[in-house]
C-alpha cells in the first residue's frame, strides 16, 4: 500500500472534496477546488450525478476540466426520492430529512470510492459526520470546510454551548421572531440525528484545522474566537468569489439580453434583487416586494424562483411578455406594465456575479446568503438586507452593524416586512443622504478587497491553507493527533 506522507510518490497531492448537496455549498467547494488545483493538487470532486452535470458543462471549456475529476456519489434509491431529487434544488422542504438520510446511507459506496482513489486527504462539509469516520478508518486524514462565515459560526457555538448569558459580539443578535427558526435550525432531525449534533460531530472530527470561507479584514475576531473555543486552528481561504465566470453555452442568449438591458441604464442606477438559489418567496412576499420596488421609483432587475416551475432563465418584462403564467399569476395585476421602463424580472436563473459587477448595478436587495455577501463586497455594491432563514439573519447583522456595508429592511413584530419599508430601505441606500455612509463604506471595502488581490493576499491565504493541509497529511497517528475539543464532540 502506498505510504501516506502528505504527498504521493509522484510529488502531487490529491484531495477528495465532499460538499453537502446544496448549490450554496457546492459552489464554494468548487471555487476552493479550482484554487487548490492551480497549486498542482489533484482534485476529486464528489457529489450526486444531478449536481455534477452542470459542473461538467461549466468546466468543459476551461483548464480545470483536466485538473478537477468529477466523481459520482450514488445515493440509495428511496421511494420518495428519485435521482433527480438528489440535490436540494427544487426539493420540497418535507423531503429534506429524506435527502439527509439517503446521504447518510451512501457511506458504504463512499468507502468503496475512497478505496479506489486513495486520496491523500478528504475535505468535507458540515452535515455528514459519517464521512470523516469512513476516511479515518482507511487512514485518510480529514479536514472540514465551513462555507458559512465566521460570524455565524462563532454565534452558533456561543448559542449551542451556553457560553455565558450575553453574546460576546453585541452586533450579532437575533430578533424575537427569528429565535424560533434559529433554534429549529439545530433541532431538525433526520435519520435520528439532530442537525446541531451533525454539525458538532463534523467539526470535532476535523484533524487539527478547519478551513473557512472568509478573510481577516472583516472577521478576525470571529475567526480567533472559533480557534479558541474549538481547540482547532480556523484557517481562512478568502472570499472565493468566482473570477473566471464560466457558464453554459445554452445560457449565452439570456446573458446577452440581460446585459443589453443593463447597458441601457445609467451608472449605479439599478437595484439587483435576488434571494438565492434555494429560497422561494411566498405570494405575500412577492406582492410586498413588487409594490415596494414600484414605490421606490428606481430601476431594478429581479430574480424570482419557484419550486420546480418556470423555464430557467426566462426574462419576463414588457414588450412582448414571454409565456409564463406562473410568474404573471404571482405578480400583482398590471405590475409589469406599470414598471415597463425600469423593471426587468428574470424567472429561475441569472448570472449573479456578472450582474453585480455591471456598472449599472448600484445596490443589492439580498437575503444575505454568505456567497452573495462576499460577491457584493467584492464588487462594492451596498446591500439592502432582507434575511429569510438559516445563517442569513446573523449575516445581515454583520453586513449592517458589523461591517457597515448595508441597511436592513425593517419588519413588524410578527416578522413580516411591508412594501413601504422595502421602498424606504431601497431609496435610503440608493439615493438618499442617509445612505451615504453605507455607500462610502461599500466602496472602501471593495478597494480593500481589490488591494488584497493585487498584493497577492488571496494567493497567500490559499498557500497558507495548502501548508496546513500538507501538515495534516503528514500526521502518522491520526487518532492520537486529532485536536478534539471534547466539550463539542457529540458521541455516536
Amino acid at each position: 500500500m502506498e505510504e501516506r506522507s502528505g504527498k504521493r510518490r509522484n510529488g502531487m497531492m490529491s484531495i477528495l472534496m465532499l460538499p453537502w448537496l446544496a448549490h450554496g455549498h457546492i459552489s464554494p467547494f468548487l471555487e476552493l477546488s479550482k484554487r487548490l488545483s492551480d497549486r498542482n493538487i489533484t482534485i476529486y470532486f464528489c457529489s450526486t450525478p444531478v449536481n455534477l452535470s452542470p459542473i461538467k458543462r461549466r468546466l468543459a471549456r476551461t483548464k480545470y476540466s483536466s485538473r478537477i475529476h468529477l466523481v459520482e456519489l450514488h445515493l440509495p434509491h428511496l421511494p420518495d426520492l428519485p435521482p433527480h431529487l438528489h440535490t436540494t434544488k427544487h426539493l420540497p422542504p418535507c423531503l429534506m430529512p429524506t435527502l439527509k438520510t439517503a446521504f447518510d446511507l451512501s457511506a458504504p459506496g463512499f468507502s468503496i470510492t475512497l478505496g479506489l482513489l486513495h486520496p491523500d486527504l478528504v475535505v468535507y462539509d458540515f452535515l455528514q459526520p459519517w464521512a470523516p469516520v469512513v476516511a479515518l478508518s482507511q487512514g485518510i486524514p480529514v479536514v472540514e470546510f465551513f462555507c458559512t462565515g465566521a460570524a455565524m459560526s462563532a454565534f452558533s457555538i456561543w448559542f449551542l454551548m451556553n457560553l455565558g448569558v450575553e453574546s460576546p459580539f453585541p452586533e450579532l443578535h437575533l430578533q424575537d421572531h427569528e429565535l424560533p427558526g434559529f433554534v429549529q435550525l439545530f433541532e431538525r432531525t433526520a435519520n435520528g440525528i439532530k442537525d446541531g449534533d451533525r454539525w458538532k460531530r463534523c467539526t470535532g472530527r476535523s484533524v487539527g484545522v478547519v478551513l473557512i470561507k472568509s478573510f481577516q479584514e472583516i472577521e478576525t475576531k470571529y475567526i480567533d474566537y472559533l480557534t479558541i473555543q474549538m481547540g482547532k486552528k480556523f484557517v481562512p481561504v478568502g472570499p472565493l468569489v468566482e473570477e473566471d465566470h464560466q457558464h453554459d453555452q445554452e445560457d449565452d442568449g439570456k446573458r446577452v439580453e440581460m446585459t443589453e438591458w443593463l447597458d441601457s441604464k445609467g451608472k449605479n442606477s439599478t437595484v439587483f434583487v435576488s434571494f438565492g438559489s434555494e429560497y422561494f418567496l411566498s405570494r405575500r412576499e412577492i406582492t410586498e416586494i413588487a409594490h415596494g420596488l414600484e414605490q421606490s421609483r428606481v430601476n431594478f432587475i429581479w430574480v424570482i424562483r419557484f419550486h420546480g416551475g418556470g423555464r430557467e432563465g426566462d426574462l419576463q418584462r414588457t414588450g412582448p411578455l414571454m409565456d409564463s403564467l406562473q410568474l404573471q399569476d404571482a405578480l400583482p395585476e398590471g405590475f409589469l406594465g406599470r414598471v415597463r421602463d425600469r423593471g426587468c424580472v428574470i424567472e429561475g436563473w441569472a448570472p449573479q456575479a456578472e450582474i453585480l459587477r455591471h456598472p449599472s448595478t448600484g445596490r443589492f436587495l439580498s437575503h444575505c446568503g454568505w456567497s452573495s455577501v462576499m460577491e457584493a463586497m467584492r464588487f462594492g455594491v451596498p446591500i439592502i438586507a432582507m434575511p429569510m432563514h438559516l445563517d442569513q439573519p446573523i449575516n445581515a447583522r454583520l453586513v449592517g452593524e458589523g461591517v457597515g456595508v448595508g441597511l436592513e429592511v425593517k419588519r413588524d413584530e410578527e416578522g413580516r416586512f411591508r412594501r413601504e419599508d422595502v421602498a424606504g430601505a431601497v431609496r435610503s441606500v440608493m439615493v438618499e443622504r442617509a445612505g451615504e455612509r453605507v455607500r462610502k463604506r461599500a466602496m472602501e471595502l471593495r478597494d480593500v478587497m481589490e488591494l488584497r488581490r493585487e498584493r497577492g493576499k488571496e494567493d497567500e491565504e490559499i498557500d497558507g491553507a495548502v501548508e496546513e493541509l500538507l501538515h495534516v497529511c503528514g500526521k502518522t497517528n491520526l487518532v492520537k493527533d486529532q485536536e478534539i475539543n471534547h466539550r463539542f464532540l457529540v458521541p455516536n
